[in-house]
Formats: structure tokens, sequence, C-alpha cells
């Protein structure tokens, strides 16, 4: 650590130009530690096999059901719109006990909140439908593998 001390004479007007650089280097060796001491804890992770991407095309069958959700939010199945979810579970319902049970084709709006798609889908779920998939348009160029 370097000091400046007064000299003997009383000339007080000589100032020290040199940059003391001690408290820098001890900031730096605290985050060299701190980044030492954090960055395993955020590498690790649980070891997991993610779902490989791929494109299905649809295979349309009368019996599958399309439910459409809107910017708004708004619910239909097929050209109909629905009140309300309650609505939705109780047709959802009626269908379910067919054999065999149809499929559930949800397609969304590019806009239309999460949540309202979200409400569809424990919809299908409250009524004991098995297949629920989601309508997407394929991406421009056609289906990549």
């Amino acid at each position: 650590m370097s000091m400046n001390v007064a000299s003997e004479d009383g000339d007080d007007e000589e100032m020290n130009s040199a940059i003391n650089t001690t408290p820098l280097v001890d900031v730096m060796l605290v985050l060299l530690i701190i980044f030492m001491i954090t960055i395993p804890v955020v590498t690790q992770s649980i070891k997991l096999e993610l779902p490989k991407e791929r494109n299905v095309p649809t295979q349309t069958k009368p019996e599958n059901i399309v439910i459409a959700v809107n910017r708004d939010g708004e619910v239909h199945w097929g050209m109909e719109r629905l009140p309300d979810i309650e609505t939705l579970v109780t047709r959802l319902k009626t269908v379910s006990v067919k054999e065999p049970q149809p499929e559930v084709h949800i397609r969304g709006d590019s806009e239309v909140k999460y949540e309202s798609v979200g409400r569809v889908v424990v919809a299908c779920q409250r009524a004991g439908i098995l297949k629920v998939g989601f309508i997407t348009e394929p991406p421009p160029g056609g289906i990549t593998r």
C-alpha cells in the first residue's frame, strides 16, 4: 500500500499522481472467488432426456374434435362459439365415453394468452380426454427433419 508522507521541511504542495490499485485488486480477487464458488452450482442440472422436435402431419378423421381459441380467448367447437369452459367440459364428457375415444385438436391464435389455451387443456383433462394435440403451421420452407 502506498502512502504519501509530508516532507520534514513543510513542503505539502507536492502531490502523488500514482493510482493506488490495491483496492481494485482486492475487489477483483473477491469477485474471482465468488465466481469460482457459484459456477459449479449453476452448471449442475438433473439429467433428462428431452423430447426431440418433430412435425407429424395431422390425420384428419371425422371423429376428431377441433377446438379453436381466438386472440380474445373465445373458445369455439368447430364453428360454434361456446359460452364458457363448463359447457366445453360437458360436451367433452359426452364424447369421451365413445369407443374409440376421439382426439382433441386445439388451434390457438398466435396472439392468444397462454391462460386461455391452458383452460381448454384443463377442460380436456377434467372430461377424461386422453389424446390432446396442438395444430400449428409448418415452418417456412416445409417440414424439417
